[in-house]
Parts: structure tokens; C-alpha cells; sequence
């Protein structure tokens, strides 16, 4: 006599039976609630899986802002720092699953917090974008007027003056060539980029400019 399938649900792989202490569990930790079907539940814990997952991502400082203001437990940023470290494919599997388990036992509020970082960290900062503008319009200015160096070193005394001309000239001098060649493509040089860059730098604060180094910006 053939043996009656048992009922259950998958869950990232695993195969929970219905009525089991993990299907108990799961019921329990998702919101608490028995009549969430069991498409919910698996949405509901597939959703927190991958948010947990992605907190390997989140920034230092979002990450320790978080700590500080949202209560995020220790166990799950051990957690996280651990799966870092982790190369071994089926080692970071398991190590997933339990960063999995841990998320879905954190209140909501902590779940939002930690949603909203995430999102924070997908945007520039308003900071970021006007730092952005600046140093374009910053750009422009220096290659174009003699004058805007000495403003620019009342912005930023530490420049490295020489270097900053050096650029400034090798700008103008490839702004110059690509005026005697009528027709050809607009492709800026890498004086341009660099001061650009130069600039950029000098006006982004230090905690986001990190978070951008890899940014480049290429008129």
C-alpha cells in the first residue's frame, strides 16, 4: 500500500509539513497570525529573506545608525558580518538561512528601519546631488576664467595649486583641439574628468564620499 503524501509548503527549498513545529513556528513569527494563507507566508518570509540578504550591502554607517537608533539585535549583525567572511558556497547557504530565521523574528518597526536604510542608501542625498552640481559648475568655471582659481582657493585652501593648473591648461588645450576639428564627436580628455573629480571631492562630505568613490562623471 502506497504511502499518503504528506501536505506542506515550501519555504527557500526547505519542505515544511503542515501541522509540524516549523510550520507553527513560521505561523508564530510571521506576524502571529494562524490565518495567513500559506502563499503569505511564504511571500511574507521570502521578502524578509532577501532583505536580510541585502543587509550584507548596507553601508557602515547605515549600518551602525541603525544599531544605535533602531535596536538592531547583536546576534543578526554577527550574523551578517559572519556571511562576509564566508566563502564556502554551502557555508553562506546555511549562514543565509539563519540570517532568514533571525529577520523574521524582528518587530516591524526594526523590519521598517531597516527597509528605509536600504532605500536611503539606493538614493544620493540631497547633500550628495548639490555637491554634484557644484563641482560641475565649479568644473566649467575654472576651465573657463582665470579668475575662478583664486575663488575656488578660498573654498579650498588645501588644493594642490599646481596640479589643479597643470589640469586646467591640458583642459583648455584639448577644448582648443576639439574647436579646430569641426564635425568631430564632443569627447572630453582626462584633464577634464580629474578636475571634475578634484572638485567633486573637495565639496562632498567625507561619510558620502566614500559611499560614491566609484562614481565617475563624464561630460
Amino acid at each position: 500500500m502506497s504511502r499518503k503524501p504528506t501536505k506542506g509548503y515550501f519555504v527557500r527549498g526547505q519542505f515544511v509539513a503542515e501541522g509540524s513545529e516549523l510550520d507553527l513556528e513560521l505561523k508564530r513569527e510571521l506576524k502571529g497570525s494562524v490565518d495567513m494563507s500559506k502563499t503569505d507566508l511564504k511571500k511574507e518570509s521570502d521578502r524578509l529573506q532577501l532583505l536580510g540578504e541585502n543587509l550584507l550591502t548596507l553601508n557602515a554607517g547605515l549600518m551602525t545608525r541603525l544599531i544605535e537608533n533602531n535596536g538592531l539585535p547583536e546576534k543578526l549583525v554577527d550574523a551578517v558580518n559572519d556571511a562576509k567572511r564566508i566563502t564556502n558556497f554551502e557555508g553562506r547557504r546555511r549562514q543565509m538561512q539563519f540570517i532568514g530565521k533571525l529577520m523574521r523574528k524582528l518587530d516591524e518597526a526594526t523590519v521598517a528601519a531597516i527597509e528605509a536604510a536600504m532605500e536611503e542608501q539606493r538614493k544620493p542625498s540631497a547633500q550628495a546631488t548639490l555637491a554634484l552640481h557644484q563641482a560641475e559648475q565649479w568644473r566649467d568655471k575654472l576651465i573657463a576664467d582665470d579668475n575662478a582659481l583664486t575663488r575656488w582657493l578660498e573654498q579650498d585652501p588645501a588644493a594642490d595649486v599646481q596640479h589643479l593648473r597643470a589640469l586646467i591648461r591640458q583642459a583648455r588645450k584639448d577644448a582648443q583641439a576639439i574647436t579646430e576639428r569641426p564635425g568631430e564627436a564632443l569627447r572630453h580628455g582626462k584633464a577634464y574628468r580629474e578636475i571634475f573629480q578634484t572638485v567633486r571631492t573637495a565639496l562632498t562630505p567625507a561619510d558620502e564620499s566614500a559611499d560614491g568613490a566609484d562614481d565617475t562623471q563624464e561630460d
